[in-house]
């Protein structure tokens, strides 16, 4: 992959203002893309789209600064969906992972580009299978740009870069994630950092690694041993879970292996082991029960990367309360907001359907980010 000059450390003003559709905007991590997105001088306004258009609309009042209004769509009927974003520019899909491909094939019939916040490996394949239809049409398509696929995706493009590029043989890519709320340890109470389902399908389902250059199966709720986040995490547990960089790593940097490992605060994973056997509706009872993050919470992300002459390079992200809201969201909302204001200004490189490293520049991100409550540190 080529690498591209390093762009000025001044942001560049907005080339254009654009028009934005947010799906699933009741849920979890939306509401801070929304009150993002209003303070973004690049946005002219916001479609907030849901299931439940009340629920939309409190999100519009509330983190939308006048510029957002509300509508109710099921984004599993296509043509309704490609019908509420005629006339829209970007569509921010932060939905559950199953409506990605309608999503996009909305997107694809209302000319409108689109930028999600991850595939869970499986789906990831079958966006990327889309891509000449986006290319074709001269659309973007940022498959997975949240935290972790997102923001990860970059740190180890920048850590590949700062070990000499394509210059040098990459051994391994490991991706370490671990967020911390001390509103759940004093009450006790469930707050999952996003959608319980889409949790429970990571602890449950068989996660993907990188051996021998070849992707490979192993069991769920493999233990990952422990990791040192440093501070305020400190050293803790990790698992192996399924996870959307492990379907691109390959292919983007031609590592021998990778891996995802996760640490989740030890009360929370338990409580997750007993609803990864519970029934739809036991799950959906316990999604109605739990609490939001609270806005104490902080996200860590490790990547590090090897290279064959054992030579290493670990990028670290540090996402601390802004907004108002707790790091573990904002970690997640901040790099789809931020794509947005790219996508405006015309820094994303390529058209067609790619994960973020191959279409985003690290740097322009990592400005954007760390204007959002995140510092980052690189150690060689």
């Amino acid at each position: 992959m080529p690498e591209a000059a390093a762009p000025d450390t001044v942001l560049p003003m907005a080339e254009a203002q654009v028009s934005v559709a947010v799906l699933g905007a009741a849920g979890t991590i939306a509401p801070a893309i929304v009150r993002d997105l209003a303070e973004s001088e690049e946005v002219a306004g916001m479609v907030l789209l849901d299931l439940d258009r009340a629920k939309a609309q409190a999100v519009a009042d509330v983190q939308g600064g006048e510029k957002a209004s509300a509508r109710e769509i099921d984004a599993r009927r296509i043509d309704e969906l490609a019908g509420a974003l005629d006339g829209l520019d970007v569509l921010v899909n932060t939905a559950s992972y199953r409506v990605n491909l309608e999503a996009m094939r909305a997107c694809l019939a209302a000319g409108c580009h689109y930028l999600d916040l991850g595939g869970l490996y499986w789906m990831t394949h079958r966006q990327l299978e889309l891509a000449a239809d986006f290319e074709d049409a001269g659309l973007h398509a940022v498959l997975g740009i949240g935290s972790s696929p997102g923001k990860t995706n970059l740190m180890a493009r920048r850590a590949v870069r700062e070990l000499g590029g394509e210059q040098r043989a990459i051994d391994s890519i490991e991706v370490c994630a671990a967020g911390r709320d001390p509103a759940a340890a004093a009450d006790g109470r469930l707050r999952p950092p996003y959608a319980i389902q889409t949790l429970l399908d990571e602890l449950t389902l068989a996660p993907v690694v990188i051996r021998d250059g070849e992707p490979a199966e192993i069991d769920p709720l493999t233990p990952g041993g422990a990791v040192d986040y440093g501070e305020p995490i400190g050293e803790a547990e990790t698992i192996y879970t399924l996870h959307s960089e492990l379907a691109t790593f390959g292919q983007s940097f031609g590592c021998r292996s990778a891996s995802f490992r996760l640490s989740l605060a030890p009360a929370l994973l338990e409580r997750l082991k007993e609803l990864a056997g519970a029934s739809a509706q036991e799950v959906a009872a316990a999604a109605r029960e739990a609490a939001a993050p609270s806005n104490e919470t902080v996200s860590i992300h490790l990547v590090r990367v090897t290279a064959t002459d054992e030579a290493t390079v670990t990028v670290r992200a540090v996402t601390r309360p802004h907004f108002g809201l707790g790091g573990s969201i904002v970690s997640t909302a901040a790099p789809a907001a931020a794509t947005v204001r790219l996508l405006a200004r015309g820094s994303l490189r390529t058209t067609g359907a790619h994960p973020p490293e191959r279409c985003i520049e690290p740097e322009e991100m990592f400005a954007e980010l760390e204007a959002r409550g995140c510092t980052f540190s690189i150690e060689r």
